[in-house]
């Protein structure tokens, strides 16, 4: 995905839709080359929002598997509305929710996060020890925000998106997108200073 730092010229942004919209089009004809190219461009970002998401790798894989799996079954109802990066962000983050309520995904999460991290065992410096356990704190303080909050803290503060990009991935206005962010925020901070 192109930074939006880098398209905010409307000439830039043109380019980029059309662009986004000859990718889309190759796959609909069944370019499996093209949809390779999606992939390539799009998976690192899409897995590092599943990964924060969800609190674990293993299930962060599983859904960027079914996030291309979906993405493949609907492009073919991409109009091209937002840049296809956004739209893609919007299937990934669907996705993570509806993980993220199921009852299971619940009740395994933050245990789950701290029974596959194998640097608690060998973390054989006070100083990566340290490093573990605030990871691991901040890892259980993310997964105990709400899902709103959760998911426009990731997207903006971790994956770098602006407010009106999060708007549009979340389905949101910027401004609740910033109120959203902001009491991450907050939170997280009293959450971290519970555990310390």
């Amino acid at each position: 995905m192109i930074s939006s730092k880098v398209t905010t010229h409307p000439a830039a942004l043109q380019a980029a839709r059309t662009g986004d919209m000859a990718l889309v089009e190759r796959c609909r004809r069944g370019d499996l080359a093209a949809f390779e190219e999606l992939y390539r461009t799009h998976s690192g970002r899409l897995f590092s929002v599943a990964c924060r998401m969800v609190g674990n790798t293993a299930d962060a894989e599983d859904l960027l598997q079914e996030i291309f799996l979906t993405a493949h079954r609907k492009l073919e109802g991409f109009r091209g509305d937002s840049s296809l990066g956004t739209w893609l962000y919007r299937l990934a983050t669907n996705h993570c929710l509806d993980f993220l309520r199921s009852r299971a995904a619940r009740a395994g999460q933050i245990t789950d996060a701290l029974d596959d991290d194998p640097t608690i065992a060998d973390a054989g410096s006070k100083g990566l020890a340290e490093q573990t356990v605030t990871k691991m704190d901040l890892e259980r303080a993310l997964a105990r925000l709400p899902e709103g909050c959760r998911a426009a803290f990731v997207l903006h503060d971790i994956e770098g998106l602006e407010h009106r990009e999060v708007g549009d991935v979340l389905g949101i206005a910027e401004g609740t997108s910033k109120s959203q962010v902001h009491k991450a925020r907050l939170r997280l901070r009293t959450l971290l200073r519970e555990t310390r």
